[in-house]
């Protein structure tokens, strides 16, 4: 019996040891799995490897694209990109603006710029831009029901993305900002990778599990080498409009936190305000329906600071 305890304790303890190095193997956020190339690794095997990756192609007849990211839902970004893509179609107004709403399962632009109806097909087979407030804009909510739901696997998503990027009539177009989806799965790394972007702007509220999702977005871009132009934190503060007191509804500075802790820089700060919900369930961007208020200000700020560093 004594001998038979014995054995059993000595089977225990390697497979403690065993479990340790699983572990050890598995303990670092970069390799989780334990599927990193091995250093044996002959540089054949690499090229071989390296042929998956998209290759960057420029798309014809757009100068610059500047991609709007957040790392999660629900934080203002689709409507970010509609009124600082209007801003920077105020601030410069011989330029030619578009958006790209690649986000293809819960598309947002239709309804934000009031566009509806399917694209028309050029001479040369293309999807022609439907355009409202001079700015050209391109959404899957242009090719399907807006009361369907889009059922489709990773290949088929990635196809759609392709065709909207290239296969859309976009030129001349002096900026494209591209209206990404929410987290860092396979849209956000294709486009990052095949698209020779200027840079990501981050959207996110004080919140603090915003800015987590925001710190991921913005390493994500890191990995990928793409420049972050900075951070918008909107519904930064509720102002009363009764009694002019502020409140702050989502935590207060979150954004300077964030910037403090990565050196992204605050592009700008938007304040919450009923109308601007209003005005964008309506289909008018606040930059246009009030272009005195101080959300357009605060708008117009931001395009400034992006335009000097894309340019």
């Amino acid at each position: 019996m004594k001998l038979l305890s014995l054995a059993r304790t000595v089977v225990q303890q390697r497979q403690d040891v065993g479990i340790m190095c699983i572990c050890r193997r598995f303990s670092t956020h970069e390799d989780p799995f334990g599927v990193r190339s091995s250093p044996k690794q002959t540089d054949h095997q690499r090229q071989m490897m390296a042929k998956g990756l998209p290759k960057q192609r420029p798309i014809e007849g757009v100068k610059n694209i500047i991609c709007v990211a957040s790392g999660k839902g629900g934080v203002g970004k689709s409507t970010t990109t509609v009124n600082l893509a209007l801003a920077i179609a105020a601030e410069d107004p011989k330029s030619k603006v578009g958006i790209l709403d690649a986000d293809i399962y819960g598309p947002s632009i239709p309804k934000l710029m009031n566009l509806s109806g399917e694209p028309e097909l050029s001479a040369d087979n293309k999807m022609e831009p439907l355009v409202n407030y001079g700015v050209k804009c391109m959404s899957m909510g242009f090719l399907v029901d807006e009361t369907s739901a889009i059922v489709w696997r990773g290949l088929m998503v990635m196809s759609a993305i392709e065709k909207l990027l290239r296969q859309v009539n976009w030129a001349p177009l002096d900026w494209l900002l591209v209206d990404m989806p929410p987290g860092t799965g396979d849209v956000q790394l294709s486009i990052a990778q095949s698209l020779p972007l200027k840079g990501a702007i981050l959207v996110t509220t004080p919140q603090d599990i915003a800015l987590a999702d925001v710190r991921r977005g913005a390493t994500m871009f890191q990995k990928v080498h793409v420049p972050v132009l900075g951070v918008v934190e909107n519904m930064s503060v509720f102002v009363c409009p009764n009694c002019g007191t502020s409140h702050h509804i989502f935590g207060q500075k979150g954004a300077q936190k964030l910037s403090r802790e990565t050196g992204i820089e605050i592009l700008g700060e938007v304040p919450l305000d009923g109308r601007v919900c209003e005005l964008s369930d309506a289909g008018q961007p606040i930059v246009v329906a009030e272009p005195n208020s101080s959300q357009t200000a605060v708008f117009k700020s931001i395009a400034r600071k992006v335009l000097e560093k894309a340019s």
